[in-house]
C-alpha cells in the first residue's frame, strides 16, 4: 500500500462517524434487521418517539418512501435538451428529504442549529417534530401515517386546503407508508426486547 492510499485509509477510519460510506441497511422491508444492524438507530428512534410521539415504524415508513434509507439522497435532475443534465426538482435532501425552507423552519424552533439532514438521529427529531406541527395545526393524529404522510409531502397548508384530493398517486403512496409502517410496527413488536438489550444491559 502506497503512502496515499494509507493517508486515505486512515482518514476514512477517522471519519467514519461522519461517513465516508455511510450505512444503508440491506433488508429494507425489515424493521428489526434495520435497527439491530445499525443499534444506535433504535435509540435515536425510540428518543424521538417517546419526545415527539410519532411511532418509531412511522418514522421508517417515511423515511424508506423518501430516501430509501440513503443519507445523502436529493430527487433526481431533469433533463435539458433532452440530454444535458439539468437542474433537481427540488432542494430536498437526506434521510427525511426535507427542504431548506422546511429544515431552517425546524431548527429555528427546536434550537437544533447544528442538526443535519443526513445525520439519522437529527432526521428522525426532524419527523417526530413535523408530524407533531401536523397535528397541531391541521389535527392528524400521530397514530395516522397515512394523514400524517400527506401533509409531510403537501406541506400543512397544502394538506389543509386538500391538495392531495385530486392526486391518485399520491394517496396510492401515502397508503403504501401506511401499510408499511403497520408491518414495520407487528415486526418492532416481535423483536423490542432484544433491541433494547446491549452487552450491558438496558440503555
Amino acid at each position: 500500500m502506497n503512502r496515499i492510499a494509507a493517508v486515505s485509509l486512515l482518514f476514512c477510519l477517522f471519519a467514519s462517524l461522519s461517513g465516508c460510506a455511510a450505512y444503508q441497511p440491506k433488508n429494507v422491508g425489515d424493521a428489526c434487521a434495520i435497527l439491530k444492524d445499525k443499534r444506535s438507530w433504535y435509540k435515536a428512534s425510540a428518543k424521538a418517539a417517546k419526545k415527539w410521539g410519532t411511532p418509531i415504524a412511522t418514522q421508517l415508513a417515511i423515511i424508506h418512501q423518501e430516501s430509501g434509507f440513503r443519507a445523502k439522497a436529493r430527487p433526481p435532475r431533469g433533463k435539458f435538451l433532452w440530454v444535458f443534465p439539468g437542474k433537481r426538482k427540488s432542494d430536498a435532501y437526506g434521510y427525511p428529504q426535507a427542504k431548506n425552507a422546511t429544515w431552517r423552519w425546524y431548527k429555528q424552533k427546536t434550537g437544533a442549529r447544528g442538526a443535519k439532514r443526513h445525520n439519522f438521529s437529527d432526521a428522525v427529531h426532524f419527523i417526530g417534530w413535523y408530524n407533531k406541527q401536523s397535528q397541531k395545526i391541521a389535527g392528524i393524529g400521530l397514530g395516522d401515517p397515512y394523514n400524517q404522510y400527506l401533509a409531510y409531502h403537501e406541506g400543512h397548508g397544502g394538506y389543509k386546503k386538500g391538495s392531495y384530493r385530486n392526486k391518485r398517486w399520491l394517496k396510492k403512496v401515502a397508503k403504501k407508508v401506511a401499510v408499511r409502517a403497520g408491518r414495520y410496527q407487528k415486526q418492532i413488536k416481535s423483536c423490542q426486547k432484544s433491541l433494547r438489550k446491549r452487552r450491558w444491559g438496558l440503555f
